[in-house]
């Protein structure tokens, strides 16, 4: 697979849970070419490098969240254990202590798909503040529109009332 292809593929796979930008335990196995049971032992026994920042143990409602939610997870649905969700240093610490060329190969995926939402999270939201700028000045417009139309229409409709001629009238003398 080209190196486009996996970042696609593993950006199909980060989820956002508990405001974090997470990749869970069994798609990060899947990566670095191990056993889901074998990823999850070397945190265990590697516990003082993940911090809680690092990686997290899912709870029961989430797991059934992201099961319901993403087809591919659906290998989990029954199992007993809680999910953990690693975060992109979560991952990256993962690679390092499985130490295999394959995960250290794609834990640099990883970083850089990481790095690439992060960068449409920006752009996208440079893009939302523009457009309400956009938006704010439209309505500015639109009230100034409403007032020149309303200005418009006084102007060329009659009044109801028949205007006055201008000039002297005449009174009309009682004898």
């Amino acid at each position: 697979m080209s190196s486009l292809a996996l970042i696609k593929k593993i950006s199909e796979r980060i989820l956002l849970i508990r405001g974090e930008k997470v990749i869970l335990d069994s798609d990060l196995a899947e990566f670095y070419g191990v056993a889901t049971k074998r990823l999850n032992e070397q945190v265990r026994r590697n516990r003082s490098r993940f911090p809680d920042d690092f990686v997290f143990q899912m709870t029961s409602a989430e797991k059934s969240e992201v099961v319901a939610k993403c087809d591919h997870l659906a290998k989990i649905k029954f199992s007993k254990s809680l999910p953990f969700a690693f975060t992109e240093h979560g991952a990256l610490m993962a690679a390092s202590v499985l130490s295999s060329p394959r995960a250290i190969q794609a834990s640099v995926l990883i970083v850089r798909t990481f790095v690439l939402m992060r960068r449409m999270l920006v752009t996208s939201s440079e893009v939302a503040g523009r457009l309400t700028a956009i938006e704010h000045e439209l309505i500015k417009h639109d009230g100034k529109m409403a007032s020149i139309v309303e200005v418009l229409r006084q102007l060329t409709n009659p009044s109801m009332r028949p205007k006055r001629r201008i000039g002297f009238v005449k009174l009309k003398m009682e004898s």
